[in-house]
């Protein structure tokens, strides 16, 4: 008798969880749940085969929202935590779901580490520029300037770049999207997804009760055409919404904004390659920031390296062969031990 092996045919709702979805309304968390659902039963995987951890903060009730197995774990750990996911089980699919404030603040060091070691998880940061659980407070991302309960005078603070700080650890997948632009945003979900190593996705999204229309310069019809670059492999950055404009290098090596056909030909421009392994271009599109330059939306980097837990397993796979299993009672015993 045969065994029909074929995967069951999965739609977005066999993703959504029975759970009451308890974000406010208009949130930008509701738009970047719909797309996570889109895109997961494109990707032929088995439904019991994802997992999503998250940290603390309202991009963290994500797990409740997905009908898969997932964690709701420490605050600024879930990068922690599902790098031991995946090396328990290197079969599962693993999302971090993190923010600003819980993947920059409190968790800044395990974000890093994960990215330096190219660990095979996939990390979706919401970035609103504020912390909106604790009902809005100054993040590591609010400009400088931002007025908050807790800066009633504005911030002096400097803002980290997330994408900056991925590349600085040499992220081997590193982009950009906006929760609004629906056909973008899966697009660049869907390039993580199938990304081999550390994924790491920045998507703004609006908090609309606390720090509405941070973003409006690129999700804004009308005017996120003359504010945003979209990027693609091997192409000029053109922009603009008779796209009659473009990047150079200037003399000093400094992206700026030039007008094309005024002795300028989409030759002269920047071209993009997210396959160099050369990271300065990639630092060179994160530094470009609105309103001083269009902002890069897309992919920024994505390079093949070999994943931390490949490393693990081809380390503990050869200790073993080797020098055979190991004695966990002998490991207690061997060198310098004492009897108190």
């Amino acid at each position: 008798m045969s065994v029909d092996t074929s995967l069951p045919v999965l739609s977005p709702k066999d993703f959504a969880s029975d759970q009451e979805i308890r974000w406010c309304p208009r949130c930008g968390d509701y738009s970047i749940l719909a797309q996570m659902k889109k895109v997961l039963p494109t990707l032929g995987i088995p439904k019991e085969k994802f997992v999503f951890v998250s940290g603390i903060g309202c991009s963290s009730r994500f797990p409740y929202y997905m009908d898969t197995y997932g964690m709701h774990s420490i605050h600024g750990r879930a990068p922690a935590v599902a790098t031991g996911v995946k090396l328990a089980n290197p079969d599962l699919q693993v999302w971090v779901i993190t923010g600003d404030g819980d993947s920059l603040s409190i968790g800044g060091n395990h974000f890093m580490h994960v990215l330096r070691r190219n660990v095979d998880v996939k990390v979706i940061l919401f970035n609103n520029q504020i912390y909106g659980l604790t009902k809005g407070q100054y993040s590591p991302t609010s400009p400088t300037g931002t007025k908050t309960k807790s800066t009633p005078f504005g911030s002096v603070d400097r803002p980290l770049n997330p994408l900056s700080v991925a590349i600085g650890a040499r992220a081997t997948f590193a982009a950009r999207s906006v929760d609004v632009d629906i056909k973008h945003l899966c697009s660049v979900l869907e390039r993580a997804a199938s990304h081999k190593g550390t994924a790491f996705v920045e998507v703004y999204q609006d908090c609309n009760v606390f720090n509405s229309g941070a973003f409006a310069f690129a999700s804004k019809k009308g005017e996120k055409e003359e504010n945003v670059i979209y990027l693609e492999h091997g192409k000029p950055l053109i922009f603009g919404k008779d796209r009659d404009k473009g990047i150079r290098l200037n003399s000093h090596d400094q992206p700026e904004v030039v007008e094309l056909g005024k002795g300028v030909t989409e030759d002269d421009l920047l071209f993009h390659d997210e396959k160099s392994e050369d990271m300065n271009l990639a630092f060179l599109l994160a530094s470009m920031r609105y309103p001083e330059m269009p902002e890069p939306m897309g992919v920024f980097r994505c390079v093949e390296q070999p994943t931390y837990n490949e490393a693990v397993y081809n380390q503990v796979e050869s200790t073993i062969e080797k020098n055979g299993a190991g004695d966990l009672e002998s490991l207690f015993n061997t060198g310098d031990t004492w009897t108190v």
